[in-house]
């Protein structure tokens, strides 16, 4: 398969409501869009970095400069037998696993398009929907918080994760819990917390929470086995894994008893696979997590839920949700708690040329030089 040319597009779209999390406020989500041509077809892949190194290092600037410097000039006009040949002429450049995850995730997408097969059945998927749940942001009272679990709980979401940070924890849990006895519920901090705040996660364990999510520093596998010693429920890592090497430091330290996987934060659908299958060999499941993403960037988190160990309820809610126009034509939308997979070829999406337009701040175009 041929990569000839690539467009790259910056964007900013309006969220349809404030998301809070511990790292701050978002009304709008800045991303870049890929689009990889080969061959009379076209691949798309969605970067997550934001603006600010907030969630990981990764910032949406440095991200393109990359891309256009160094990531897509290192794959124009090369022909790659797969995506895993692609994967290993980025491999040269360190980190930077959502700018390569970009390239990475296009050309999977571009190379399903090319054999007319979903890209599900590529990457080994076993299934043809998957259970997903609603992230919650932290709200503006208690009650607020209540009742929106109570709509999403209607609509027959088969989990519900609330974002917490000092301050904002047991008095919101406990009144949900409360409200919602049978509810499966998880909360998720974003390393807000310190080790010396291991009685909150005792208090929480009260909860029948099914996880707690990355309550410590990233970096920190260590404090996480600590506090994992502690308490009762399950820690959940995001942030702290970003490859297989990682996973299995976390897995082997039982720092990790639940992972979230975010095909885009690992470096792409490749890595992604790996973690899940080495989690499986740990008999510790994996879900789907998201970022706020468009339906690019959903579409290929759904394809890759469809893997055997993708046990939990993820983050790929309906995309109606997040914005009142999507990137995408076709609707992606959950029926009682469940996803289905896009139909037709790669990631069974395709772009709205008019939101494209509408959203875009800079487009730059790149040819191969052959």
């Amino acid at each position: 398969m041929r990569v000839e040319a690539a467009e790259l597009y910056t964007l900013r779209m309006p969220l349809k409501f404030r998301f809070e999390t511990s790292f701050g406020v978002q009304t709008e989500r800045e991303l870049l869009l890929l689009v990889l041509k080969g061959e009379g077809v076209e691949g798309y892949g969605e970067g997550v970095m934001t603006p600010l190194p907030l969630f990981r290092e990764e910032t949406l600037a440095g991200a393109r400069d990359l891309l256009v410097r160094a990531l897509l000039p290192a794959v124009l006009g090369q022909d790659f037998d797969s995506p895993e040949a692609l994967a290993r002429a980025l491999a040269p450049f360190r980190g930077n696993r959502m700018a390569k995850a970009m390239v990475e995730m296009a050309f999977w997408d571009l190379w399903a398009r090319a054999l007319g097969v979903p890209l599900y059945r590529l990457l080994g998927g076993v299934r043809r929907e998957v259970p997903v749940g609603v992230s919650l942001g932290i709200q503006e009272s208690v009650e607020q918080t209540v009742e929106l679990v109570g709509r999403y709980l209607s609509e027959g979401y088969r989990r519900i994760k609330l974002k917490i940070k000092p301050g904002w924890d047991l008095a919101v849990v406990r009144a949900v819990r409360e409200a919602f006895p049978e509810a499966p519920l998880t909360v998720d901090a974003n390393s807000a917390y310190r080790l010396s705040d291991y009685r909150v996660f005792q208090a929480l364990d009260a909860y029948g929470l099914e996880y707690v999510e990355q309550p410590l520093h990233f970096e920190d596998l260590a404090d996480h086995a600590r506090l994992q010693a502690r308490i009762q429920t399950p820690i959940c890592l995001d942030e702290s894994v970003v490859s297989k090497e990682t996973a299995r430091a976390a897995l082997e330290a039982d720092a990790a008893r639940v992972i979230n996987v975010k095909v885009a934060r690992v470096g792409g659908h490749g890595e992604a696979k790996k973690i899940a299958e080495l989690a499986e060999a740990f008999g510790v499941p994996v879900w789907m997590g998201g970022m706020l993403e468009t339906g690019v960037g959903r579409a290929h988190a759904i394809h890759a839920a469809t893997l055997p160990n993708y046990r939990l309820p993820g983050d790929t809610s309906s995309a109606s949700r997040y914005w009142e126009v999507d990137l995408v034509n076709e609707p992606l939308e959950a029926r009682e708690g469940l996803m289905p997979v896009p139909e037709g070829p790669g990631i069974g999406v395709t772009l709205n040329e008019e939101a494209l337009a509408r959203y875009r701040l800079e487009r730059t175009e790149l040819r191969s030089g052959v």
